[in-house]
C-alpha cells in the first residue's frame, strides 16, 4: 500500500469518511479550548457528569423522531444538559451539598433514566448506538449542527475571554472590580453543554467528553501558557480525530473507541516525554556550569 492509500484514499473515496472527518476537526476546534479551561477550573469529572446528564434527553429526541435522527436526539440533549447544570446550580446554593455532589447525584440520575427510556422503546443496537456513538453516520444536518455550535462557540470565547480567565484564576478580584461571575459561569456551563452535545452525536455520551478532556491533559503536560495550551490541546484533538479514522478504517475498528484510544496513546506519551512528564523528572537534563 502506499502512503496514498493509507492516509488519503479513505477519505477521497468515501462520503463519510469525509464527514467524519470534518465532525472531528469542527470538535476540535471548538472541545479543545472548553477542556482547557474545565481543567483549569478543576471541574474536569463535572464535564464527565454533563456528558451523561443529556442521555435522557437525546432518548426523548429519538423516541419521537422514531430513529436515529442526531438532530432530534441533539436538541433533546441540549435541554436535558441545560436542565441538570441549572437545576445543580440551583440545589448547591440552596442547600449544604457542593456543586460536584449535586452534579454526581443528577447525572446518575440521567443516566439511568435515559438507559431506562431507550430499551423500553428501542433495541440493544438502538441503545448501543446512543451510548456509544455513531461518527460514521454522520449526515449533512447533523454536521451543519456541528459546525454552528463550533462557531458559536469560537464566537463566545472570544467574547467572553478575559472575564473567564479572571473568574478561573481570582473570582475574587472579578466581584472586587464589579465582575459578574456568575453570569460567566452559566455562560460557561452552557458552551460545555453545547459542545458535548455535538461530540455526543459523534461519539455516544459514554465518551462524548473523551475530545474535551484528554487534549486538554496533554495540553497542560506540554506548556504553562493558556493560549499555547489551547492551540495544543485543539491540535490534539483534531490529530486524534484523524489518526483514530484512518486505524479504524484500515483494522475495520470501531471509529469513535478509536479516535479516544489515540487520543489516550497521545496522552500517555506525554506523561513520559513532555516537559512536566516522567522522564524529565527522572532523568533531570545536567546544569550548565560557568
Amino acid at each position: 500500500m502506499t502512503v496514498y492509500d493509507i492516509f488519503l484514499a479513505p477519505f477521497a473515496d468515501y462520503g463519510f469518511m469525509r464527514r467524519a472527518l470534518i465532525a472531528c476537526v469542527c470538535l476540535g476546534l471548538g472541545s479543545g479550548p472548553i477542556g482547557v479551561f474545565l481543567m483549569l477550573r478543576r471541574m474536569s469529572l463535572m464535564g464527565d457528569a454533563m456528558s451523561h446528564a443529556v442521555l435522557p434527553g437525546a432518548a426523548i429526541g429519538y423516541l419521537i423522531a422514531g430513529s436515529l435522527s442526531l438532530t432530534a436526539m441533539g436538541l433533546g440533549g441540549l435541554v436535558a444538559g441545560l436542565s441538570v447544570a441549572l437545576l445543580s446550580g440551583l440545589v448547591s446554593r440552596a442547600t449544604v451539598l457542593q456543586e460536584d455532589a449535586s452534579f454526581a447525584s443528577f447525572y446518575l440520575t440521567s443516566l439511568a433514566l435515559g438507559v431506562l427510556i431507550v430499551s423500553l422503546r428501542g433495541s440493544n443496537i438502538d441503545l448501543l448506538h446512543v451510548l456509544f456513538g455513531t461518527i460514521l453516520a454522520i449526515d449533512a444536518p447533523a454536521l451543519y449542527q456541528i459546525g454552528a455550535i463550533t462557531t458559536m462557540t469560537l464566537l463566545a470565547l472570544a467574547v467572553i475571554y478575559r472575564p473567564l480567565v479572571m473568574e478561573c484564576f481570582d473570582p475574587g478580584f472579578l466581584r472586587a472590580v464589579g465582575g459578574r461571575g456568575p453570569l460567566y459561569h452559566f455562560l460557561f456551563l452552557l458552551l460545555v453543554v453545547l459542545n458535548l452535545v455535538a461530540s455526543f452525536q459523534a461519539l455516544g455520551t459514554l465518551m462524548a467528553v473523551g475530545l474535551m478532556m484528554l487534549p486538554a491533559a496533554v495540553a497542560q503536560l506540554w506548556s504553562r501558557s493558556l493560549p499555547a495550551m489551547m492551540i495544543i490541546a485543539t491540535g490534539t484533538a483534531m490529530a486524534s480525530g484523524y489518526i483514530g479514522l484512518v486505524a479504524s478504517y484500515h483494522l475495520e475498528f470501531a471509529s469513535g473507541p478509536t479516535i479516544i484510544i489515540t487520543a489516550s496513546l497521545i496522552y500517555g506519551f506525554s506523561i513520559l516525554f513532555a516537559p512536566s512528564g516522567l522522564a524529565r523528572r527522572f532523568f533531570p537534563r545536567p546544569h550548565l556550569r560557568g
